[in-house]
């Protein structure tokens, strides 16, 4: 059995000073990882189906607790909700859900009696502090993972504070390529950064997927650590000549691929706008569900349309948008489904600058 590993670390909350015993993870497994020690021991299921068989087992979770439900599956978790916040009459209405609901996950007793009396432990010495990058989101557009190259980007977490004269700071890298040190800042505190981005060239347009990190040291002569940021960040892409018959192919919805995963091939635009194009991976059907959305999270969504293989397909615009409509060709759907399972959580978005003329 291999041991469990822990380090004390700083608790600030107490006067006199006192440790927290902190559990550090060996590593992270992620949903093709426990897809392929579940084929490995259930060797009639492959790694593949494993995969679509944990995004449902997920999916339809979250369909119960959406709809009010509690999930209990026995010997091991509860998913259920809470609500936090206070009413200061018994007759107010319920704050916004983005403010008061939650989604707790409980492990049973049975389920934690069994780790207990397996696990051994090993203490690891003290660690010191690493930036940790918490959230990124464009001040600008208003929307988290989105580098915008006209607005400016807000980082928070902890520990963040750099000293450029030190060697410190904040870069950017795109992953298909290029990487450029920050250097126009608005805030370089402990819990807050604002910057003006600057980005290196990608090799090709829809290579719009980028990383970034910052790096400080904590002492004048110490050791130079550094934090990136979980998610990848995406820019906005441009369609031009959208009044036109045959307006110029647009790659979208690609990583660092040297060819688009999806390509905008045409559309019904009544004037120069802004909107969001997405691709949600669906576990029930193991499609994706294309649909266009506005610019504001929980905002307007146009109908989702299901792909499941390379072609065309036409998106419809929400109410009140300029774009009644917009053709895209799937060219790399196998691709693309990979690349939103494992890179994005199920879900990947692009914000596209939509221009007539």
């Amino acid at each position: 059995m291999t041991p469990i590993q822990w380090r004390p670390e700083i608790n600030a909350l107490t006067t006199p000073q006192s440790y927290r015993i902190l559990f550090v993870a060996r590593n992270v497994l992620g949903t093709a990882d426990m897809a392929a020690l579940m084929a490995k021991a259930l060797p009639s299921y492959s790694e593949e189906e494993f995969k679509t068989f944990i995004a449902l087992h997920n999916q339809l979770i979250a369909e119960t607790l959406t709809n009010g439900g509690q999930v209990t599956e026995e010997n091991a978790f509860t998913y259920g909700l809470a609500f936090t916040g206070k009413l200061d009459s018994p007759d107010d209405p319920l704050p916004p859900l983005d403010d008061c609901l939650q989604v707790r996950v409980h492990a049973s007793p049975p389920f934690v009696a069994t780790i207990r009396q397996a696990a051994q432990t090993e203490r690891l010495p003290m660690e010191k502090k690493l930036p940790l990058i918490s959230t990124a989101q464009d001040t600008v557009l208003e929307l988290k993972d989105v580098l915008n190259p006209a607005g400016l980007l807000q980082l928070t977490g902890t520990d963040l504070f750099f000293d450029r004269k030190q060697g410190s700071g904040c870069v950017i890298e795109g992953t298909a390529g290029g990487t450029t040190a920050q250097t126009r800042f608005g805030k370089i505190e402990d819990s807050e950064i604002i910057v003006m981005p600057d980005l290196p060239a990608p090799p090709h347009p829809w290579n719009n997927e980028y990383t970034v990190s910052v790096s400080t040291r904590y002492s004048e002569h110490g050791t130079l650590r550094t934090g990136t940021y979980s998610r990848m960040l995406r820019t906005p892409l441009t369609l031009t000549k959208m009044g036109h018959a045959n307006p110029p192919e647009v790659g979208i919805l690609t990583g660092k691929e040297a060819s688009p995963h999806v390509s905008v091939t045409g559309g019904s635009v009544a004037a120069d706008t802004t909107l969001r194009i997405q691709a949600v991976f669906d576990a029930r059907t193991d499609a994706l569900l294309f649909s266009l959305l506005d610019m504001r999270e929980g905002g307007a969504t146009g109908a989702a349309v299901s792909v499941t293989a390379n072609g065309a397909v036409t998106l419809q615009g929400f109410s009140g948008a300029a774009v009644s409509s917009l053709t895209v060709r799937v060219n790399s759907y196998a691709a693309l489904k990979e690349m939103i399972r494992n890179n994005y959580g199920g879900r990947v978005a692009d914000v596209l600058k939509v221009e007539v003329a």
